[in-house]
């Protein structure tokens, strides 16, 4: 496997575990006001989302410009 296999693999469990995150702070507003680290606890894997996804976008175009730039040589 190659590392765009693992990066896409990741990302499919990252935005599990941002789910998670995100209804249990849901759940623990509804209880009450809710702890700093459980209003937070979404962001450290928003954020890996975010650069495993923005690689994900630019794969494509990095490998046509790959593709093109092998053909012209």
């Amino acid at each position: 496997m190659n590392w765009s296999t693992y990066i896409r693999q990741a990302h499919r469990w990252l935005s599990i575990i941002f789910t998670m995150t995100v209804v249990a702070n849901f759940v623990a507003m509804a209880i009450g006001t809710p702890p700093p680290w459980v209003v937070y606890s979404p962001l450290p894997p928003l954020f890996l989302l975010l650069f495993s996804g923005l690689y994900m976008f630019a794969l494509p175009h990095t490998a046509a410009r790959r593709g093109a730039h092998s053909v012209a040589d």
